[in-house]
């Protein structure tokens, strides 16, 4: 058992604690911007509330952060009252923030004049893969912080890779929604396709899934894009906010990203069409609104 600090209670974060406490059986503080929601999680799973970032962080072997942001991050991190400012020589700070890869250096940096291991650790696997404790963990830092934390994370993951050093995690989660806004777009142009050709789109994906085309997109979302309902997973706005980041990394990377860009395009229509809080795969919804 460790002594294990979680910063910030979102709609990942939330499930993510209680796992630690929980499946991994560790003495959990947390700590959230709304003091409200760490007292209902304290009241549900045990541990304790903390005040601010620093408290909580105060005596904790680990410390985790899932916040919004980059700002978000440096605001619970850094500061007087920031994480770090309250962390032992030798712990370490796991972010599981989708944050940028900017950020990620800068937390390692100032966690290392501490004293203090860094991972960057953003996660995949939505809402559904939180609450389950599957989540796939895309790591950066050094080895010997990874091999420590390493058992702590898989309280709440189904897989946990190390990418390479501080940064690796956050660019390859980047990767990750590069390659879903793609399959997503092609997704709902196909059923869109269907439809309109006046084929039953239930028999053509129970086709088409047994074959190239077949994709965690096309076995979990199909019918219920089919269906017009959009309630199920990951928001168009954090999809956007993610999307841009892939962005960012591009023009600075110099990698090519066309398709990528019109999707995030094509998501600024769903969120002008009310759709803000749709899950991605509402992307078909600007295809069938005529």
């Amino acid at each position: 058992m460790a002594k294990v600090a979680f910063i910030g209670l979102g709609v990942m974060g939330y499930p993510m604690a209680r796992h630690l406490r929980e499946r991994g059986g560790h003495d959990v503080t947390v700590y959230n911007r709304t003091a409200g929601k760490a007292d209902k999680w304290v009241a549900a799973y045990g541990g304790r509330s903390a005040p601010t970032p620093r408290d909580g962080a105060d005596g904790a072997d680990f410390v985790f952060t899932c916040v919004g942001n980059d700002d978000d991050l440096r605001a619970v991190v850094l500061g007087a009252d920031g994480a770090l400012a309250g962390m032992k020589a030798g712990a370490i700070l796991i972010d599981n923030t989708t944050a940028s890869a900017i950020v990620a250096r800068e937390l390692e940096a100032a966690a290392k004049a501490k004293g203090c291991g860094f991972l960057d650790a953003p996660v995949s696997g939505g809402q559904a893969g939180a609450e389950n404790g599957q989540l796939t963990v895309m790591v950066g830092g050094d080895p010997a912080s990874f091999d420590r934390a390493r058992p702590v994370i898989d309280a709440y993951a189904k897989m946990v890779g190390l990418m390479g050093p501080s940064g690796s995690g956050q660019l390859t989660k980047m990767v990750n929604q590069i390659c879903i806004a793609g399959l997503v777009q092609g997704l709902a142009e196909g059923i869109h396709f269907a439809k309109r050709s006046g084929l039953d789109v239930e028999k053509v994906i129970g086709v088409i899934s047994k074959g190239a085309a077949q994709s965690w997109q096309m076995e979990n979302r199909w019918k219920t894009m089919n269906e017009g309902k959009f309630d199920f997973g990951f928001a168009v706005e954090w999809m956007r906010k993610d999307l841009s980041i892939a962005l960012d990394e591009a023009r600075s990377n110099t990698a090519k990203l066309p398709v990528t860009a019109l999707v995030d395009q094509f998501y600024a229509e769903v969120r002008g069409m009310g759709g803000t809080r749709w899950d991605t795969s509402s992307l078909i919804a600007r295809l069938d609104r005529d």
